[in-house]
């Protein structure tokens, strides 16, 4: 049988260790937190990772803890919209997607792999290409090893060498909220430097975020956040309003460079390890799921890394330099700039939109 260690314990640890064990290999998940948690955070899920979850076995499950994204499009600070999606086309043109507690996909994820798999408590401090990983209860080596251990990745030193994470310029506030006033209108809001969003979650929870520009490693506090946001159009501060200041998340937005390979000898990176984009997209967690599927597809074969690597590293670069560009334009400052972006954003037909996230929620398995 072949054998396994996955160094990481979410979404694409959690999805790969899922599906090499459904291909019968002998699966160990490092991960050095004590417990495989998060909280505070709503992810969507695209046509294209809903795919890769019905091909792990749990997009059933999914579905029924997720609610179906009714986005609605982009809108000014002051509520003007300046691009409404066409859902009932981009429903019958690539399938709905869903939004998801984080907490919930990883409970789904890690409830269908068998107790044994998972390892918490464990840090890993090293990795060798020949299949060995030095951890904090020892030495393990494997057939496999699978760095799924994020943006600061320890496994891929390994593959790469030192690559250090680049800061985007711009910093992010997450909440899940609870808000007397149910929402009938969703998506995003462009400003000058600073985007609001807010999508559903099936408990009738809002899951929103708020990025603006602000130098790296900037401490800000949620009170500066509430007055940033403070006459923008409603709901957005009232949703402020009722966010629990003790369980907001903030992060600043990092991304990775082009890495010259996916793999190195008997390791193989996936998710934010081997591509880790800026969220403009939504696809960060949707790629890794990706990853999971054709890597446990690949894995074992003759040149199976390989292939692997020529699969996956051309589609995920062309989505994360998508994305940042993206966040480039929604993070636009200077007055000009701004209104030639949302007079572009206006006129810009729907059927080009639509064309151009083909090329991502096309995919298959």
């Amino acid at each position: 049988m072949s054998t396994a260690i996955v160094v990481g314990g979410g979404i694409g640890g959690l999805a790969t260790a899922l599906a090499l064990t459904r291909r019968g290999w002998s699966v160990e998940v490092f991960e050095r937190a004590p417990e495989v948690a998060e909280v505070g955070s709503g992810i969507s899920l695209w046509t294209n990772a809903l795919r890769a979850l019905d091909a792990l076995g749990v997009g059933a499950a999914v579905r029924e803890q997720a609610i179906e994204d009714v986005s609605a499009g982009i809108r000014t600070a002051r509520g003007r919209w300046l691009s409404r999606t066409d859902v009932a086309t981009m429903r019958a043109r690539f399938g709905a997607p869903v939004v998801i507690h984080r907490a919930a996909l990883l409970d789904i994820l890690r409830a269908a792999i068998p107790d044994r798999v998972v390892r918490t408590g464990i840090s890993v401090t090293e990795a060798g290409t020949d299949g060995s990983v030095v951890h904090s209860g020892g030495v393990a080596t494997a057939d496999l090893v699978v760095g799924a251990d994020g943006i600061r990745s320890v496994v891929r030193r390994a593959v790469c060498g030192d690559v250090p994470a680049r800061y985007a310029g711009y910093t992010a506030w997450r909440a899940v909220v609870d808000i007397d006033e149910p929402l009938t209108e969703f998506g995003e809001t462009w400003g000058r430097g600073a985007r609001f969003g807010m999508a559903p979650l099936a408990d009738g929870r809002v899951y929103c975020f708020a990025v603006y520009n602000a130098p790296e490693n900037a401490p800000g506090s949620f009170a500066e956040v509430r007055a940033l946001f403070a006459d923008w159009h409603h709901p957005i501060p009232a949703l402020l309003a009722a966010a629990d200041e003790n369980a907001v998340l903030h992060n600043d937005i990092y991304e990775l460079p082009p890495l010259r390979t996916f793999t190195a000898g008997r390791i193989a990176l996936v998710g934010d390890a081997a591509h880790a984009m800026t969220p403009n997209l939504g696809q960060g967690g949707c790629q890794a799921l990706e990853d999971a599927v054709v890597l446990a597809r690949l894995a074992g074969k003759p040149d199976g890394l390989a292939r692997y690597d020529r699969e996956r590293r051309p589609r995920t670069q062309m989505i994360a330099a998508r994305s940042a560009r993206i966040g480039t334009i929604g993070q636009l400052s200077a007055a000009p700039l701004v209104a030639l972006r949302d007079t572009a954003l206006r006129i810009t037909p729907t059927s080009v939109s639509l064309r151009a996230m083909g090329e991502i929620l096309d995919w298959t398995c």
